[in-house]
Order: C-alpha cells, then sequence, then structure tokens
C-alpha cells in the first residue's frame, strides 16, 4: 500500500514531503509514546499517534518510518510539518481514532511489526 492509498483509506489530509505520497508502507504502529515505538516498531511503515510535537517527527527519521498519521483531528504544527519535509516524510491527518484507524489499516492487509 502507498501513503496515498492509506491517506485515502483513512479519509486523511496529506500536509507534507508531496514527493513521497507514493512511498510503499508494509506495516503500522499506533502510540503515543514514542519510546515504545523506538523498542517495538520498525520497517517501513506508518506510524499512527495523537502527538502534534517535532519529536515525533525526529522518531520517525530515526527508526526510519515511511509516514506518520495523526489521528483524533489533531492539527500538526508549522514546525512538524517543515521538518517532515526536511526529511522527506510524509504526514496526514485524520479525524479518526487510533484504534479505528489502525482497524481500517489492519482490514485492508498492513500487519503490526513483529516483535523483535
Amino acid at each position: 500500500m502507498t501513503v496515498r492509498q492509506a491517506a485515502e483509506l483513512l479519509e486523511a489530509r496529506l500536509v507534507s514531503a508531496e514527493g513521497q505520497w507514493e512511498r510503499e508502507i508494509t506495516s503500522a504502529c499506533g502510540s503515543d509514546m514514542m519510546s515504545d515505538v523506538m523498542a517495538f516498531f520498525h520497517g517501513q511503515g506508518i506510524m499512527l499517534t495523537g502527538l502534534i510535537n517535532p519529536q515525533v517527527v525526529r522518531t520517525a527519521n530515526l527508526m526510519d518510518i515511511a509516514s506518520i498519521c495523526v489521528v483524533r483531528g489533531k492539527k500538526t504544527t508549522p514546525e512538524m510539518r517543515a521538518l517532515a519535509d526536511e526529511f522527506a516524510i510524509p504526514i496526514m491527518e485524520t479525524d479518526f481514532s487510533m484504534f479505528v484507524a489502525c482497524g481500517k489499516l489492519y482490514e485492508a492487509g498492513l500487519s503490526g511489526t513483529p516483535a523483535r
């Protein structure tokens, strides 16, 4: 699934890294704890979170995460979008809750990454 396809599925608005919207995503992770993302998620996936701070983008860059989805109708900050553009990480914003968004991605064939 591509970032653009995930955004369509989640009825999300893509707000950064326009040139990266066709990037493939192979798994998904939902968490508001960046320490859990760093401990348990790896690979070219999509991270779903309700956090809206630059640390989310820095974590995604560090962990080679392909895209970020901000859930619950929250809006990203200009600083987040600028950092995501710099790192070429697409961010999308959806009104769905994290539970529903993760369920929609799972139903469409994405899985979580197995524990290491």
